[in-house]
């Protein structure tokens, strides 16, 4: 939530650039539209989520179960509790760990509290992307652990992000080690417009001003990796008034994203689905899939080998299933792969990407085809609804 956008131009120039990475790029590629309409349009169904309410706490059981539907466990799911106004409400942290530097954390994060409407743009686009990512990733190893937050309480002032840097961050025995928190709010563009550029943000506050010159370098590699993995142009400012600031005010390095042309209707009953750009949020979150690769490390893929090994050791269970399958081969952690399920009428009922729990709830009773690829390898199971 932002109601000042402070924009300079920037263009031709670069800080510590990158070179294009095939790897990265495949998985950017493999953001999915329909996950980003279908989360922002769930969202929205979930009304208005200020903080404490009961919308709010069933926003935050319906990102939890998202998350578990990609396959994170339990016990990488912790839930930071906080009171507002005599209201409990809570910030969700999934952690992935990384390979070389478990306890070196890169944080992607936005709030999922809203006020005075649903909130679809502010800040439902920057929570499909936190999805995306954290879908696209889950099965891809990262030398860098990863740390996906949703914070409540950000609109009535940070609440929620300032809990948890006070009472986890800096809780932490030793203090935890954050290598750099990039931020996701507002970034639905506007309907009808041409939605082709997204500010980065970096660290310009004189209070602490140590972490200016980290952030600045963070921030010119993200407006590389916005060019390298999208389609969209790069506008650089000023890092204000997000979840992103209670980070920057205890000394970690900072990154954000935020729309370059800004909506009108945050804050009120109007910010929805139809006035924001659903492929602008796509765009965004295949730059954010690229970028958060670069800056966790990811290592690259398994070989075609790998590949055959995952299909000759796949299964599929329950089967017959009612409300979930589960996908179950070898290096299921590392490996990518598509699973499609088909009516046997030839119609796709289902499309996942990197995604081991299914939920099938939805589908009547019957009997489909499933099918799973890896690489050049691909398998077709029969699957029963029950």
């Amino acid at each position: 939530m932002k109601n000042l956008l402070f924009a300079v131009i920037f263009s031709g120039f670069f800080a510590n650039s990158q070179t294009f990475n095939q790897d990265y790029a495949n998985v950017s590629n493999l953001v999915s539209q329909t996950n980003i309409n279908n989360n922002l349009l769930e969202f929205e169904d979930l009304g208005v989520k200020t903080t404490g309410s009961t919308a709010n706490n069933n926003a935050y059981n319906w990102l939890k179960n998202k998350y578990l539907s990609f396959g994170y466990l339990e016990n990488q799911i912790t839930k930071d509790n906080f009171t507002y106004g005599g209201q409990s409400s809570s910030n969700i942290i999934v952690t992935k760990q990384g390979s070389k530097y478990p306890n070196i954390f890169v944080i992607i994060c936005g709030h999922y509290d809203t006020i005075n409407g649903p909130g679809t743009n502010d800040n439902g686009s920057g929570v499909s992307v936190i999805l995306e990512v954290a879908r696209l990733l889950k099965n891809i190893n990262t030398e860098y652990s990863i740390k996906f937050i949703n914070f409540s309480g950000e609109e009535q002032g940070l609440i929620g992000s300032s809990h948890y840097v006070n009472n986890v961050v800096n809780a932490t025995s030793p203090k935890m080690n954050i290598r750099l928190v990039l931020n996701i709010d507002e970034v639905g563009g506007i309907k009808g417009q041409t939605n082709d550029t997204v500010t980065c943000e970096r660290d310009e506050s004189p209070n602490p001003s140590t972490n200016n010159t980290a952030s600045n370098t963070f921030t010119q590699q993200l407006i590389n990796c916005v060019k390298l993995y999208s389609p969209l142009k790069t506008n650089l400012s000023h890092a204000y008034s997000s979840d992103y600031m209670p980070f920057q005010s205890n000394g970690e390095i900072i990154t954000g994203l935020f729309e370059y042309n800004e909506t009108p209707h945050a804050h009120t009953a109007n910010d929805k689905y139809i006035n924001l750009d659903p492929v602008y949020i796509y765009n965004i979150a295949k730059a954010t899939t690229g970028a958060v690769q670069h800056f966790a490390v990811a290592t690259q893929n398994l070989s075609v080998d790998n590949a055959k090994e995952a299909i000759s050791s796949f299964t599929v269970s329950p089967n017959p299933a009612k409300d979930y399958i589960q996908l179950d081969f070898q290096n299921s952690k590392n490996q990518k792969f598509s699973f499609t399920i088909t009516s046997l009428e030839g119609k796709t009922v289902s499309e996942t990407q990197n995604q081991t729990r299914i939920d099938v709830s939805k589908l009547p009773k019957g009997i489909y085809l499933g099918t799973f690829i890896v690489e050049d390898q691909t398998i077709t199971k029969k699957i029963i609804i029950d």
